[in-house]
């Protein structure tokens, strides 16, 4: 973060000084009483467990240089300490604040239902080829995290990508007032969190809310292949762009196939065709790598060297990561699940090559509602004539993709309610040269299963 006044602090949120010195200057934000990288801003939140606020004498003797507190009665003579209304309005509002005064280059931001920490990482890295680009880091993409990403951004930044998730009602309108982005990337509209939501129709809405914030001559890239986004129109001076295999979107892909496990495709841009390896797994990939692209030409960055750039993108930890484990393929997926995504991987491990039987540790899906149980059958209905030897089924609702499976094909499938049962029966399964998926929600905790099978006796 570029150097930041108290009285600075006040001017954005128009808080109240109640000890200290207003010209105290700032250069990080904190939101860990325990953890401060040197002058920081501490920011204390009401959690369900605790209230930071107690700590914010902790947080001055941990380095920080200021505090913020909702409360008069906090302990102040350690360092400037600011009364504001809310935590999080004030998060938000230093956030927008140090956007517009402090960020003169353009932001990217990535929505959609599925494939946004994998396209935001596409995109991060094709534009990389160009220009010095700041990314999100880890899973900083909601009404948190985006202000704290964008206080870490730095006017020695040509452009940035920012990930920016929602689950509930009016949440991307809000951080899309913070964010301010100049091109937005709207992948898919998929099922997840429609138990919040509603229906598709609404998910669509809210996730459009992500050029709220944006400047007139904005641009809107949409994956014109998904039959929701396709229908897009807004009444706003921003121009709408699609990317995807159809006649009407601007930048096109072709001749999608599969070449030594990997995705290869060919991309129609500006008149020229280009010709695209990856080496990360997937047909599903591909489009996240031809939105990458488009808001590479989008941005001016030469082709040639994106193309370059995301030949060598070797994806990251838990998405599809492949793992060699002494004479199996392990297909680890397991960050989380939807409908959508899980459809996606039973479909890498149907495209690729395996010296031996392919076998899919399949968990649960969760926040899906109250017709969660549908979405599973449906996945069970698209695996069957899938090339997968056996299903593995672990956690209540996955019984239902496993009895789609049974009802219409002859392939095996075993039941576990535990991923100790699982991993006990898998251990004893598993033969050389086997390839297996492990693919669920974040908390159904398949890296347990994983862990066990990797020690397994060899």
């Amino acid at each position: 973060m570029v150097s930041m006044t108290v009285k600075e602090v006040l001017e954005a949120t128009g808080g109240r000084l109640l000890s200290g010195d207003e010209s105290v200057v700032l250069k990080n934000i904190s939101i860990d009483s325990r953890k401060m990288e040197g002058e920081d801003l501490f920011v204390p939140f009401v959690g369900e467990r605790a209230d930071a606020h107690d700590f914010i004498g902790k947080a001055f003797d941990n380095g920080a240089a200021a505090s913020l507190s909702m409360r008069e009665d906090v302990e102040i003579g350690k360092g400037p300490v600011i009364l504001i209304k809310d935590t999080m309005t004030a998060l938000q509002d230093l956030g927008r604040w140090y956007r517009k005064n402090r960020l003169d280059f353009p932001i990217v931001g990535i929505t959609g239902s599925v494939g946004k920490t994998s396209t935001r990482e596409m995109v991060f890295t094709a534009l990389s080829s160009g220009k010095n680009v700041f990314s999100t880091k880890g899973n900083f993409n909601g009404q948190i995290g985006v202000p704290l990403t964008l206080s870490q951004m730095s006017p020695e930044d040509e452009a940035a990508v920012l990930e920016m998730g929602m689950s509930l009602p009016g949440e991307m309108a809000r951080i899309s007032n913070v964010a301010c982005v100049d091109y937005a990337v709207m992948t898919n509209i998929g099922i997840s969190h429609i138990e919040n939501l509603g229906s598709q129709q609404n998910i669509c809405a809210e996730k459009l809310h992500i050029i709220d914030g944006m400047k007139d001559g904005g641009v809107l890239i949409l994956n014109g292949d998904d039959p929701i986004l396709a229908e897009v129109k807004t009444d706003r001076n921003i121009r709408i762009v699609f990317y995807g295999s159809g006649p009407g979107c601007k930048y096109q892909v072709q001749n999608i196939r599969t070449e030594n496990n990997r995705a290869v495709f060919d991309a129609f841009i500006e008149g020229k065709i280009y010709t695209v390896a990856l080496k990360v797994p997937g047909i599903h990939n591909v489009m996240n790598a031809m939105a990458a692209l488009a808001v590479s030409a989008e941005m001016g960055i030469d082709i040639r060297g994106a193309v370059d750039a995301l030949e060598q993108f070797e994806g990251f930890s838990r998405r599809l990561e492949i793992i060699e484990d002494r004479g199996i393929t392990i297909i680890d997926d397991a960050y989380n699940a939807s409908p959508d995504s899980m459809k996606a991987a039973l479909q890498v491990l149907d495209s690729m090559s395996a010296g031996g039987r392919k076998i899919a540790v399949l968990a649960d899906m969760l926040e899906l509602g109250e017709k969660a149980p549908e979405y599973h059958f449906d996945v069970g209905v698209y695996a069957v004539d899938k090339r997968i030897d056996t299903f593995v089924m672990i956690g209540d609702l996955s019984w239902w993709i496993g009895r789609a499976i049974d009802q219409y094909s002859d392939v095996p499938t075993k039941y576990f309610r535990t991923n100790a049962e699982a991993a006990e029966w898998l251990k004893g399964y598993i033969n050389e040269d086997d390839m297996i998926l492990f693919k669920g929600s974040n908390s159904m905790k398949l890296k347990e299963v994983i862990d066990a099978v990797r020690e397994r006796e060899a």
